[in-house]
């Protein structure tokens, strides 16, 4: 199959985040499986306008903030006269309605909706053109064959009014082989991770005022926060406002080398998310051998298994969650459960069977088999 996919960012970006990984980790499999993928992303400072990765041909147009008027120039103008056989529209934030534009069968790839949420990352006005946007996704994508990363997914989008028949569910993945796949040696003073990036909407403070709380029952507890983003300022000024600057580090970017080492050496890792389309970071540190307590919230709560892998807490209760990280550090015997019980739950992902599963759903809005 030749396919090209719309998608905002490409891995390289400096924004890049789980959707994309997401994308590279299955269209890359699908290249390799003998596919022809072309990934139409924005520009950034420093990248030019076109290369390989992964074995995709990726192209940049326009800006982050004029991507999505570019991408249907773009295939109105060069893209539909390639003999595609499938457009892959990843629709992140501002949809493109490609099912608008294209004869050639269009397949949707929905990560979660925003909804209202949108608010709390955005300002009024960037946040309703967002919502507004979003709103269009019903009547747009009505009749269009979409995967969805989660059951939680899959609900919002029939809550939204997109048909159910429409909808498949292909869950994200790791590739075991980079991951420990086992439980190794803890760092010296109780460790808590929190990995992701660092945006308003994923409620990163929550974790800084629970951590507050645990040093009242944990006075050597540490927290290492990995990963960047725009809230990073907010997040120290309110670490030294708390008077925590001696047991918080913020590590910024982290290779992946330096990722598996800071998430197996901690005890708990923390996802505060108010929304996300799946976990995927909940998954990689179970894969090094660290449960999670995660927020109940959609698309985290189908990437934990509850007294299994992790657990789950209300989201934006801080004492419950406080509660929740000072049970696992201090109770060695749960700990143990849980950090066993979180490799097994990670060996039931896999980006191989993720991207044979893409596959055979491309195949089959190739064919209009989808659904039938």
């Amino acid at each position: 199959m030749r396919i090209v996919v719309f998608n905002w960012q490409d891995r390289l970006h400096p924004q890049a985040g789980g959707a994309e990984t997401h994308l590279h980790e299955i269209f890359s499999r699908m290249v390799r499986m003998g596919h022809d993928v072309t990934l139409v992303s924005c520009r950034f400072p420093g990248a030019s306008d076109s290369e390989i990765i992964d074995g995709m041909k990726v192209i940049r147009i326009g800006s982050r903030n004029t991507y999505n008027f570019a991408a249907a120039r773009w295939w109105l103008g060069t893209g539909a006269k390639q003999s595609f056989d499938l457009v892959v529209d990843d629709i992140n934030k501002i949809p493109l309605m490609l099912p608008l534009l294209s004869r050639v069968p269009v397949m949707g790839l929905i990560h979660h909706l925003f909804g209202k949420s949108i608010y709390h990352e955005a300002g009024p006005v960037a946040g309703s053109y967002v919502r507004i946007a979003e709103l269009c996704i019903p009547s747009v994508y009505r009749h269009t064959p979409l995967v969805v990363v989660s059951e939680s997914t899959r609900a919002e989008c029939i809550a939204a009014g997109l048909p159910a028949g429409n909808i498949r569910v292909i869950h994200n993945g790791i590739d075991p082989s980079v991951f420990p796949m086992a439980v190794s040696g803890k760092a010296v003073h109780p460790t808590i991770v929190y990995f992701g990036r660092l945006k308003r909407y994923k409620s990163v403070d929550h974790v800084i005022d629970a951590f507050r709380i645990v040093r009242r029952s944990i006075p050597e507890a540490r927290l290492e926060i990995i990963g960047r983003g725009d809230d990073e300022p907010r997040l120290k000024s309110h670490v030294k406002h708390l008077g925590l600057d001696d047991c918080v580090v913020f590590h910024g970017f982290a290779d992946e080398k330096t990722k598996i080492r800071l998430l197996s050496a901690a005890h708990v890792a923390v996802n505060p998310s108010r929304k996300e389309g799946w976990g995927i970071t909940n998954i990689e540190s179970n894969a090094c051998g660290t449960p999670v307590v995660s927020a109940d919230s959609p698309g985290l709560r189908d990437s934990i298994s509850n007294g299994v892998s992790g657990l789950l807490y209300p989201y934006g209760n801080i004492a419950d969650l406080a509660q929740q990280m000072v049970r696992v550090l201090s109770d060695s015997e749960l700990r143990t459960r849980l950090s066993h019980g979180a490799i097994e739950w990670a060996r039931s992902f896999s980006w191989d069977e993720s991207a044979r599963s893409m596959e055979q759903t491309c195949a089959e809005v190739v064919s209009g088999s989808f659904g039938s």
